[in-house]
């Protein structure tokens, strides 16, 4: 009996030893997410420039587009910013922002003095709408379909390597489907 018990502090170091060697090759920004294959959750939030004007999620089905959750306090998210205006200006695809637990003043400037990638951008003060999306913490961005259903999560800087291997050919194939059925 005594003798069992010496080894039982070896079992504990072989199991967790197993299990940290077993996370060195996992991907990081491949996230598992109950999101993708279901809609965006509904929600109704102001837009970060008028407090005035609401947005839901009824308004962007119809096309295919990408929510990108970002904040002024994100250095990672000010790291992507770049390629996300050069996409913005090569035409890519729409990019709906979620200002994610930020301040509205310091956004707004941000974006004045970095350019604005956005076509609109969510306010989500509290991280509701990014809660429900199962957001970890920013950046992350979403590709959503023309039904208005999350095919693709990825969280991490969103970089031109990124871009064209996971999210360009992903993209073509959603507008293919989307002309097959008749839609834009």
């Amino acid at each position: 009996m005594k003798r069992a018990a010496l080894f039982i502090p070896l079992a504990i170091f072989l199991g967790l030893s197993i299990f940290l060697f077993k996370g060195l090759f996992l991907d990081p920004s491949k996230l598992e997410s109950v999101l993708v294959g279901k809609p965006v959750p509904t929600f109704e939030l102001e837009t970060l420039e008028n407090s005035q004007v609401r947005i839901t999620n009824e308004e962007l089905l119809g096309e295919v587009y990408l929510i990108n959750v970002w904040a002024t306090w994100c250095p990672s998210c000010k790291y992507e910013h770049p390629f996300l205006n050069q996409l913005k200006r090569r035409g890519e695809i729409a990019i709906y922002g979620v200002n994610y637990r930020d301040e509205r003043d310091l956004a707004i400037r941000y974006l004045a003095q970095s350019g604005d990638p956005y076509t609109k951008n969510i306010f989500d003060p509290e991280g509701s709408l990014s809660f429900d999306m199962g957001v970890y913490g920013a950046p992350e961005t979403f590709v959503v379909d023309h039904h208005g259903i999350v095919r693709h999560r990825f969280a991490g800087v969103l970089e031109p390597q990124v871009w064209a291997r996971d999210f360009k050919p992903l993209i073509d194939q959603i507008r293919a489907e989307a002309a097959a059925e008749g839609n834009s």
